[in-house]
């Protein structure tokens, strides 16, 4: 069995709790208007790997996991998208002692149940609150993202929340209000992250040739996500 993967970040600070071995695979559903690595949404780019070869490369680093209490990262993309592949990892990597975490938008092709089974840590891009959102913003349907979630639920995996903050967009009170229901839905929750949104990846679409649809929107100031952050947790 082989898998697709973009990049790896061997000592990653991000993307879970403690240093993280990411694996950025390829493939996306979705075309998220402020994405800042479209060159991870064809399925058919990137480098073939099998999961023992992925799981040789993470255990190099398995001191810095173990002293700093972190781990392994499936990131994407998403890697939802290629669940087969996925599960074979996430075992090896349970088999070995290694704390699992995904990062996903929750779209993907099934199977979510067993994928949980191999997962200790959960990190769920919300791209928005509703069904019009989700069609303008990221070019998705809001009911698989919904599909997920109900999996998610059912899990006892711990849970980040993640949620890009785009001005003009998904920076308004009702808004904000409306993310606070949706995450209220869900225990296990241990962390909310709201991210500003940048603009650090257009130089990707200029050279790709395809249209950035933000253009004119000014990155989010931290100053102004902080402020947020702090209305988020009154709402």
């Amino acid at each position: 069995m082989k898998g697709r993967i973009h990049s790896i970040e061997t000592l990653g600070l991000n993307d879970g709790p403690g240093i993280r071995f990411v694996v950025f695979f390829q493939g996306c559903k979705l075309r998220c208007a402020y994405c800042h690595n479209p060159d991870t949404w064809n399925l058919n780019e990137g480098k073939e790997v099998t999961p023992e070869e992925l799981l040789q490369k993470a255990l190099r680093f398995k001191h810095y996991f173990d002293r700093s209490g972190g781990g392994i990262t499936c990131s994407g993309g998403d890697p939802l998208l290629q669940p087969e592949f996925l599960i074979k990892f996430l075992k090896l990597c349970k088999e070995h002692g290694l704390h699992t975490a995904i990062d996903t938008a929750g779209f993907g092709l099934g199977n979510y149940e067993e994928i949980l089974k191999y997962t200790d840590l959960a990190i769920l891009d919300v791209k928005h609150v509703n069904r019009k959102g989700y069609k303008e913003l990221v070019r998705g349907d809001i009911n698989e993202f919904k599909k997920f979630a109900e999996d998610l639920k059912k899990s006892n995996v711990n849970l980040w929340i993640r949620h890009v903050v785009v001005p003009g967009i998904t920076d308004g009170d009702n808004h904000l209000k409306q993310l606070k229901s949706l995450i209220d839905e869900f225990e296990n929750v241990e962390k909310v992250e709201l991210l500003p949104y940048h603009t650090l990846g257009v130089n990707k679409y200029e050279t790709m040739g395809i249209p950035y649809r933000l253009q004119g929107i000014k990155p989010m100031c931290r100053e102004k996500i902080k402020k947020m952050e702090d209305r988020f947790v009154s709402v």
